[in-house]
């Protein structure tokens, strides 16, 4: 066994306990659309309150993600993933045992907060693999914790079964606050943050991302926008509804623009001593690569939410199907996360990191354009074999996204993660709003035309491999400690 591999002995079983946690979050973040028709049957809920519970299940995800990506960076991803499933089981009892609307929704709008764990397995992760694996690693756990959506629409119905009477589904959903807590325990007790020849190294300051130049400030203010922009789009489409008043939507506009001010007045306050100083050339790093990341991400993932959610309709309505076999080829898309996002990180290991990125995101500016033709006259096997050829691409580039986001700058791969993973979401909610007001062929268009911008930003990207990649060794790092010196990572 060389050097390599016996500072990395384990890293197996943290990926596949680090990936189940992932997998029971997502279980979680999902467990109310099997049940959305007996919900709002039992609650005699309207379609529009339905509705409105389906897409508040995110509207706390992209503050969320930045926030948990700070405090793993500082406290490490085992503490804060533990933490994180036992708290989100109090919503889902919450959940579970609502009798009213507004119960129903204040719950799921916490819960919503569960999807921020992915970015918290990312740090773990990228800890436990060297750099030529890590792409692979990453996909692995993305794709396969994802696949936790999945899971919880067919073992959920056959659950709440097992319980029986008119409130099994409270049951069941209740059950999924149960394994969280369980699996908290287990998972506190089985991992550790780092192999014990790695110290875990932590940013220097907190409260906002560091950045290396006043330009690459700059770029932080304004890419902290769209995730502000997000929130007030899904005000503004609450607001058309008549649960929210104009007058309550005019006040959560007043506190996203307070917060975000006051977010800027946080980047300023962790940045403004070490800029003045300057910055070390060995800590430096490029703010461009994380916004040209946030940009790919917000391509991918924020196309593929939005597509999962219109495919069933978009083949009911085109081929004139049966909602259940629509329903079922649609859902090719979703399941190619299980090969796709692997198979994205291990090509970025295997042939760059780079080069990978943009051949997958210029096939999938393709793909979406060949989406856009599908017609009635089309054979449907010839649009079942495109919809999973465009999804291998979109999740491959989510794949290769993720393998490079934990060698931007290690101490920060936490709040980098959590950023990108942010523009994710920001990307979904656009693109479920654009969906709204364009025909099917239009919508696949326009993604088209967004992914060969990012394409084309892609060519700007710095190739990481031979940056911030290294495998720190104890004995330099005591070395360097005892002389005084930092070893910068």
């Amino acid at each position: 066994m060389n050097k390599e591999e016996n500072l990395y002995k384990g890293n197996k079983k943290i990926l596949l306990m680090t990936t189940f946690a992932f997998f029971l979050s997502f279980v979680v973040w999902f467990n109310m659309a099997p049940f959305a028709s007996t919900i709002q049957k039992t609650l005699q809920l309207s379609n529009e309150e339905i509705a409105v519970l389906l897409s508040i299940n995110v509207a706390l995800t992209i503050p969320a993600r930045i926030i948990i990506g700070m405090l793993v960076d500082r406290f490490g991803p085992k503490h804060v993933y533990a933490t994180l499933l036992i708290a989100v089981s109090i919503p889902c009892f919450w959940f579970a045992f609502a009798n009213s609307f507004w119960q129903l929704f204040m719950a799921r709008a916490l819960l919503s907060v569960v999807g921020a764990g992915f970015v918290i397995g990312i740090r773990m992760v990228s800890e436990w693999f060297p750099s030529k694996q890590l792409g692979l690693a990453e996909g692995i756990y993305g794709g396969w914790g994802n696949f936790g959506s999945s899971a919880a629409a067919f073992s959920l119905p056959l659950l709440a079964l097992l319980f029986g009477g008119e409130n099994g589904w409270r049951y069941a959903i209740a059950l999924t606050g149960v394994l969280c807590i369980v699996y908290a325990v287990i998972y506190f007790r089985s991992v550790e943050n780092t192999p014990s020849g790695k110290e875990f190294i932590k940013p220097k300051r907190s409260g906002a991302m560091e950045v290396t130049s006043y330009k690459s400030m700059a770029g932080l203010i304004v890419m902290s926008i769209p995730l502000y922009a997000a929130l007030a789009l899904i005000t503004w489409q609450l607001s058309n509804t008549s649960l929210i008043s104009n007058q309550a939507a005019l006040v959560i506009y007043a506190v996203l623009l307070t917060v975000y001010l006051y977010n800027v007045y946080k980047i300023w306050v962790v940045n403004r001593d070490h800029l003045r100083e300057g910055v070390p050339k060995e800590e430096q790093y490029s703010f461009k690569q994380v916004a040209i990341l946030d940009f790919a991400y917000f391509i991918t993932f924020g196309s593929e939410l939005a597509v999962i959610s219109m495919l069933p309709m978009f083949f009911e309505a085109t081929f004139n199907m049966g909602v259940a076999a629509a329903g079922i080829i649609a859902s090719s898309f979703a399941f190619m996360n299980l090969v796709a996002r692997p198979g994205g990180g291990w090509l970025s290991d295997k042939f760059g990191r780079k080069k990978t990125l943009i051949i997958l995101l210029g096939a999938t500016s393709v793909s979406y354009l060949g989406m856009a033709q599908i017609g009635s006259d089309w054979s449907i096997i010839a649009a079942v074999m495109l919809t999973m050829t465009c999804s291998f691409f979109v999740q491959a580039g989510e794949g290769a996204v993720f393998s490079m986001v934990p060698l931007v700058k290690k101490r920060m791969t936490g709040q980098v993660a959590g950023m990108v993973g942010a523009y994710g979401n920001v990307g979904s909610v656009l693109f479920l709003a654009v969906l709204g007001i364009l025909n099917p062929s239009l919508f696949f268009m326009g993604i088209s035309i967004m992914a060969f911008f990012c394409f084309v930003t892609c060519f700007f990207l710095q190739e990481p491999a031979k940056e911030q990649a290294a495998v720190r060794e104890p004995v330099k790092e005591e070395k360097a400690r005892k002389s005084g010196k930092e070893v910068a990572i």
